[in-house]
């Protein structure tokens, strides 16, 4: 992958080429094999760590991967300002850097919030592939972000949806989301009034949001539903200990996801789960373990982001904006 280059070039790709060199459906092939690797172990992803910014309730994940077999080594930092929201900017803002694994210079600096976006959402419909009902039909994104975004779009090429419903707690973003939404999507794509009614008799529900505790009660889940979370809050979890107690759940990494905060994830580290009872999504694709049994299974895929995701994303835009010179080259 890394080309050797005798002066100090480094690819500047910014968000607009991003987003059109990442192909969705490129990504989640590319994150099958990543998630094989993750589960044996044989990359090395380091722990997150995530300076606090307590006056504004915002953090700066800085995350690292290298990954032997396409010599990706990749750092990112995500700067999360929720309170963006109420000022028209972005809540979520990334910057991916691109290491050369034979000697360390830098091939490429590129914008990582279509990327975070991306990734996170191809791992979730990946999980959702694996995990969600074959006869589901209604999906319900809880969340009105880019990444709610991006999950209501990945997640509606996987099962034939009749019905997608759109939730939040501004009710302007939330009517703005679906519109937008509902012009993009084949399938119909509906503004709902309050978390519940979005939930009830959803047979897939992702919870996007800063939430710091539960918008969904146990008692408003259909039989078999999936409910996949991405929401990272340092304060709390916007899925109850309920339905982590009651599912299936399946993670990108054991190790990651039962961390303490901020590499892991909250609601699973303060669970009663034993760590084997959590599943991976390597071994459900490796055929090591098994995923949902029967229609009636409650199934959780809870998110925490890992840098071999951000990796694999990188190395597809490198390459993709190589092919047909895409960014701009500087030399530092």
């Amino acid at each position: 992958m890394a080309e050797r280059a005798a002066r100090r070039a480094v690819l500047v790709v910014d968000r607009k080429p991003v987003r059109g060199l990442l192909d969705p459906h490129a990504l989640e092939s590319a994150l099958r094999p990543g998630t094989h690797r993750a589960q044996r172990r044989t990359g090395v992803d380091a722990p997150r760590i995530a300076p606090i910014i307590a006056e504004r309730d915002a953090q700066l994940l800085v995350m690292a991967s290298y990954l032997p077999a396409t010599y990706a080594l990749v750092t990112k930092t995500v700067a999360i300002f929720p309170g963006n929201a109420t000022v028209g900017k972005p809540t979520h803002q990334a910057l991916i850097v691109l290491y050369d694994a034979e000697d360390g210079s830098v091939l490429a600096v590129m914008d990582g919030t279509h990327i975070t976006a991306a990734r996170t959402a191809a791992a979730s419909a990946l999980a959702t592939r694996l995990l969600a009902r074959d006869d589901a039909t209604i999906l319900a994104v809880l969340g009105t972000g880019v990444p709610a975004r991006a999950h209501a779009i990945a997640l509606a090429k996987v099962r034939d949806f009749a019905e997608i419903r759109i939730a939040g707690r501004d009710e302007r973003r939330t009517q703005s989301l679906a519109a937008a939404l509902d012009r993009e999507l084949a399938t119909p794509v509906l503004a709902c009034h309050g978390f519940e009614r979005a939930v009830t008799e959803a047979h897939v529900v992702c919870l996007a949001t800063h939430a710091a505790g539960p918008l969904v009660c146990r008692g408003w889940l259909t039989e078999g539903a999936h409910v996949t979370s991405v929401g990272l809050n340092p304060a709390g979890s916007e899925i109850g200990a309920d339905i982590v107690h009651d599912a299936l759940v399946t993670v990108e990494s054991r190790a990651s996801a039962l961390a303490d905060p901020p590499a892991g994830a909250r609601e699973l580290r303060d669970s009663s789960r034993e760590p084997a009872d959590v599943v991976e999504l390597g071994e459900l694709l490796a055929g090591s373990r098994v995923g949902r049994r029967d229609a009636k299974q409650l199934t959780l895929y809870k998110a925490v982001g890992v840098a071999v995701e951000d990796a694999a994303a990188a190395v597809l835009v490198y390459a993709a904006a190589r092919r047909c010179g895409a960014g701009q080259t500087v030399a530092l």
